[in-house]
This record gives structure tokens, C-alpha cells and sequence, in this order.
């Protein structure tokens, strides 16, 4: 079990000695961008390796309880509870261990645009809302809403939100595209069935470390009053500011890219915050036109109709969510809207993966 397998446990402690040696240079802060980086990486291995460790250590207890209760010892429950805390472990380390794009360690930046449908989908898009929200919450992230425009009767017309942890753009990467939500509307007095759709666009927060090069005059600022999201902690803001850049990409298509900021107290600090948003979306646009030369992944910029869907959420005539690029599916409707989304997350991983050997 040591050699660790798809881990190549041998080969992350050679890389760690590697990244260590390189942070003994006198010179290595030099250049503090490239040295977060290495630390970054330092960061990551040492993670990995120390999470396999701990999974040996729970097989070698395994391995004694199994003697003691072979020897007619009393320790079914223990068993069970080492059992239990390994295989939730291995899966974590499964799903971590997959996270090799150079971007997947960042923290994320994640906007809802409900499609036509009026209240239906914008009704959809503050459940999607709440769905990651949840999700961001049990894994110990920090979630911040940078901008919300309350619904005309119910849910929301767009957001964003700021989601700051370990890998998080890594596994919201696979959240990028189109929800598909099928149910009985609770706005029809008929009582008859809806389908609604909401686009998820996901981007890496970049940093200095990567240029994105735009053009100021095809950037337009328009300001205006900022809103609180409705039930959300959001700091009460007197200005927004809304950066919309029109401009061609690396492929020769034109893109038109909106950032909003209503988050900080000062029109300043909003346009800044807005200007790294939008650079950033840029920068994961960019991204997209890389792994589809490559075949790799899907565009995750598509338009709000059908067809263009990753995901369906079917709530009437039964209940299943359905990855329709993966295949992965669930009867557990509830915990998915609850924010269970790891399994989901892994299989779109674990494709993206098998298709990169």
C-alpha cells in the first residue's frame, strides 16, 4: 500500500524534498509570486502524502481489531467505526488527488443568470444559490456575495458570489454550464409542470501571477445603487459598479463579459474587485478555448436553452438529478439541493481525468 498507487506516493516525497530545497535559496523571495507558488505546491504534496499516511495508519488499525475480534474480542463497533473513517477518508483523498490543473487550488467566483422564464427561473436560480451556498458551508469555505438582484416576484435576476478555501475553483470547475430544473410550478394555480434553466459560470479569482491583457476602452463602467441579497449577510453598500467589456478572444470571437461589484463600502474598492472579476472571467473563457482544442472539457459558456444543459434536477413525474456528461445520477433529490455534490464533483473529475492519460 505504500507505493501508493495512483497516488505515486514515492514520487510526491521527491517532489517535496525537490520543493524544499527550492525554498532553502537565499534568493527565494525574491520573487514573492513565484515563491507562493512553490509554497503552494510544497502546500499540496505535503497534504496528500500526509493524508496517505493517515489512511495507512487506520488499515494497520483495521488490520488489529480484525485479530481481536477473530479472537472472539468485543470490538465489532471500533471495526466498524475505522471501517466508516477509511473509506470516507479514501474517497476525499480520491477526489483531492485529482485536482491537477494548475488553477484547481484557487478560490472561485461563481455567477447565476437564470434563463427566460420569468419568475419560474429566476425562482431556480436562489435555489441553485442556496445549493452551493450549503455546499461551500460543509466543507469549512468562506462564501461572500460580491453581487444579488432580488427577482420582480420571487427569487433572484442575477448573483455572484466569492467562494474562498482549499481547491475551491477545483471542484466548482464542474458546475460550469446549464441546470435543467423540472417540478411542479408553485406559481401555477393549475398546478402544471415547468421546466426552468439557469447558467453557472465559474472562473478562477487570478492573481498577479497571471496577465490577462484588456483593452481599457472596451471596458465600460456603469455605476448604480447597490441591494442587499435578500436573507444573505451582505455589507449595505451606497454604490455598485458594473464593468462590462466587449472584446475579441484568442479564437477571434467576440465575447461580451459583465462584473459586478456591490460589495465593499466605496466605489473604488467596487470597481477594483469588479476589474479582478472581470479579468478573471476573461482569463477562464480563455481557459475553455484551450480544453476544447484539446477535447477535454466543454465550453462551460452556453447559451440558456435546451440541449445546452449539463445537469437535470427532475422533481415531477419522479425524483433524479442527472449529470449528462458523466451519467451520474440520484434519487436523493433533497440532500442534492441540501449541497451534497461531492459524488457529482468526483465522477466529472475522474472523466476529465481518464480522458487526459
Amino acid at each position: 500500500m505504500r507505493s501508493g498507487g495512483i497516488f505515486d506516493y514515492d514520487r510526491r516525497k521527491v517532489r517535496i524534498i525537490e520543493l524544499q530545497q527550492q525554498t532553502q535559496d537565499p534568493d527565494f523571495w525574491n520573487n514573492p509570486d513565484e515563491a507562493q507558488s512553490v509554497m503552494r505546491d510544497l502546500n499540496f504534496e505535503k497534504e496528500i502524502t500526509g493524508k496517505w499516511d493517515e489512511l495507512d495508519e487506520l488499515r494497520e488499525s483495521i488490520r488489529v481489531y480484525k485479530q481481536f475480534l477473530d479472537e472472539g474480542e468485543d470490538v465489532e463497533d471500533e471495526l466498524k467505526n475505522e471501517i466508516d473513517t477509511f473509506q470516507k477518508q479514501l474517497k476525499e483523498l480520491e477526489l483531492q488527488n485529482m485536482l491537477s490543473d494548475p488553477d484547481d487550488h484557487r478560490d472561485a467566483i461563481v455567477t447565476f443568470n437564470p434563463g427566460a422564464g420569468g419568475t419560474e427561473s429566476q425562482d431556480w436560480g436562489v435555489m441553485l444559490f442556496r445549493m452551493y451556498n450549503r455546499w461551500a458551508e460543509k466543507r469549512g469555505y468562506k462564501v461572500s456575495v460580491v453581487e444579488y438582484q432580488d427577482g420582480d416576484v420571487a427569487g433572484l435576476k442575477s448573483a455572484t458570489i466569492e467562494v474562498s478555501g482549499p481547491n475551491a475553483y477545483g471542484f466548482l470547475k464542474s458546475e460550469s454550464g446549464v441546470h435543467r430544473l423540472v417540478r411542479i410550478s408553485p406559481f401555477d394555480s393549475n398546478s402544471r409542470r415547468h421546466t426552468s434553466f439557469c447558467s453557472v459560470f465559474v472562473s478562477p479569482i487570478i492573481d498577479d501571477t497571471i496577465e490577462v491583457d484588456i483593452n481599457q476602452s472596451d471596458v465600460e463602467l456603469q455605476r448604480f445603487h447597490a441591494s442587499g441579497a435578500g436573507g444573505q449577510n451582505v455589507n449595505k453598500v451606497e454604490t455598485g459598479v458594473r464593468l462590462i467589456w466587449v472584446g475579441k478572444l484568442s479564437d477571434g470571437t467576440e465575447e461580451r463579459v459583465v462584473a459586478e461589484c456591490q460589495q465593499e463600502r466605496s466605489q473604488l474598492q467596487n470597481r477594483e474587485k469588479a476589474m479582478v472579476m472581470l479579468k478573471s472571467k476573461i482569463y477562464e473563457l480563455e481557459k475553455n478555448i484551450k480544453e476544447r482544442e484539446k477535447q477535454l472539457l466543454e465550453d462551460s459558456k452556453s447559451s440558456n436553452e435546451w440541449g445546452s444543459q449539463i445537469r437535470s434536477y427532475v422533481f415531477h413525474p419522479y425524483n433524479m438529478v442527472k449529470d449528462h456528461r458523466t451519467d451520474h445520477e440520484t434519487g436523493d433529490v433533497q440532500g442534492v439541493m441540501d449541497g451534497d455534490l461531492d459524488e457529482f464533483m468526483k465522477a466529472f473529475l475522474m472523466v476529465n481525468t481518464e480522458e487526459a492519460t
